[in-house]
């Protein structure tokens, strides 16, 4: 697969040229003669006899970026200063922080938002513990729960490794929701611990999400806490991953003319990922899946099954096909991966059937490169950037708990996953919809509000008996004749 530079490997160098002469456009063909790309070009100072400079540009790789380096240091009259990481500048110190929504200017506001008026609210909530909900952080807060097992594509990398990719999911559940998200990283891989903890700290927040946790550990740990807790609890590498391949199946199939229960679908993946995305697509009406993974196509015949394999074993193949991802793929409409890069090849896509859909999401190398996939599939969707469609959680994660925290429901389950993924879908109108636009861009619009409004509706309709109820809290209605303030929604 072709690379190109990203500014995910950008770095800013600092030069000082001489004043005359052409060091300037010689920058500029360095970088580019070398494959990088300026993105960027700054006098920062200025004297008779020389420039300062700064460069900002992109690469493909931080090594690419160091023989960028070292070719701008080759050009004659340069001296090169500091040279800066853009992406490791944007982390220094963290990307979020705690402030208060209220000021503390004098005696008045310390006295009610802290002691001796804080007691009331206190004793309020211990008399009424729902309150909660209304009068602490609670109503609007996440707790992002890792154990650095299974980070991105970078494996067991442990807690603090992991705070920067939590810090950022936190980052986009502000951004894109308005959700206060706490990264929450656990010095433990041991299953009972992790419950555990997180259930002792739930009561500090309305809705749990996990991230990044190693399957199988991950089920387990997920439907403990669904048990345990009265708060809904996501593992968005299963159910966000899930929800957002529903929806850019569900408009691919537009595309090509195909229906959700006529389709035979294909899918290299039998871990979080896989397993979460093939129970909602049969849920939502795919009847006929064969999975592969690294041992070749579940069946009930293998002997390496656990119980999640089991459970694919029984609930897919209908005709028993055994043998490779390869020979499986042969005539069938749709293939999604999620698993390794480079497991399929075109030959092999040659094989599907007219109008095929390919969804290769393994992330930075997908399973089959996607120019080759274009060549033969009519809809290629991949986890990447840099190509059209990319499957990207942060489609649907803010809104999902937008509507879970709006609702202030007790759990989230298939229906509520379904509906957003529909939301999602219908988030590109029909005049939109083509082989290279069946997702949204995460910058649109309407993307979280619709979907945040869908999961309401769905958490309301399907389950009015796991939401608090409407009363009076105590000191703001029903203790004051309040016909003479204003009215304030809480």
């Amino acid at each position: 697969m072709a690379t190109v530079p990203s500014v995910s490997n950008s770095i800013t160098v600092r030069l000082e040229v001489p004043a005359r002469g052409n060091a300037v456009s010689a920058i500029t063909t360095a970088v580019e003669s070398s494959g990088g790309s300026v993105t960027g070009l700054d006098v920062t100072a200025s004297g008779l006899e020389a420039l300062r400079i700064d460069v900002t540009v992109a690469a493909f790789s931080v090594a690419h970026g160091e023989e960028i380096v070292e070719k701008l240091r080759a050009i004659d009259g340069v001296s090169i200063g500091k040279v800066s990481d853009r992406t490791f500048l944007m982390h220094l110190g963290g990307k979020i922080e705690m402030s208060s929504k209220l000021p503390i200017r004098n005696r008045d506001d310390l006295s009610m938002i802290y002691t001796p008026g804080v007691a009331r609210v206190c004793m309020a909530i211990a008399e009424n513990p729902e309150d909660a909900r209304r009068l602490t952080i609670k109503r609007n807060s996440v707790a992002v729960v890792t154990d650095g097992s299974a980070v991105l594509g970078l494996g067991n990398i442990g807690p603090a490794a992991a705070l920067p990719v939590m810090e950022g999911k936190a980052a986009l559940f502000k951004r894109f929701a308005g959700i206060d998200a706490w990264p929450i990283c656990l010095d433990t891989q041991d299953t009972d611990e992790i419950v555990a903890i997180v259930k002792a700290i739930a009561p500090g927040f309305a809705g749990i999400n996990l991230e990044d946790i190693s399957a199988p550990r991950c089920f387990e740990i997920e439907a403990r806490l669904r048990e345990a807790l009265d708060i809904p609890v996501f593992h968005d590498d299963q159910h966000g991953t899930a929800i957002v391949v529903l929806a850019a199946l569900t408009n691919a199939l537009k595309v090509v003319g195909k229906e959700i229960g006529d389709i035979r679908l294909v899918m290299s993946g039998a871990g979080a990922a896989g397993t979460a995305i093939l129970k909602l697509l049969m849920a939502a009406g795919v009847e006929h899946a064969t999975v592969a993974d690294v041992r070749g196509v579940v069946h009930e015949g293998r002997e390496d099954l656990n119980e999640s394999l089991r459970w694919i074993a029984e609930h897919t193949n209908r005709s028993g096909r055994t043998g490779s991802l390869k020979e499986a793929v042969a005539g069938a409409d749709v293939f999604i991966g999620v698993s390794a890069p480079n497991v399929l090849d075109g030959d092999d896509l040659a094989t599907m059937a007219e109008n095929a859909v390919v969804f290769a999401l393994a992330n930075p190398d997908p399973e089959v490169d996607p120019a080759i996939a274009r060549q033969t599939a009519a809809v290629v969707a991949t986890g990447r950037s840099d190509f059209p469609n990319q499957i990207n959680n942060v489609l649907v994660f803010p809104g999902v708990f937008r509507g879970l925290l709006d609702a202030q429901s007790r759990t989230v389950n298939t229906e509520m996953m379904i509906a957003a993924a529909r939301a999602l879908a219908t988030t590109v109108a029909d005049d939109e919809l083509n082989a290279n636009y069946i997702i949204p861009s995460v910058f649109h619009k309407d993307v979280a509000k619709t979907v945040a409004a869908a999961v309401r509706d769905a958490a309301l309709a399907g389950a009015q008996e796991d939401r608090v109820p409407d009363r009076p809290t105590p000191g703001i209605v029903g203790t004051l004749d309040t016909s003479a303030f204003p009215v304030v929604k809480l």
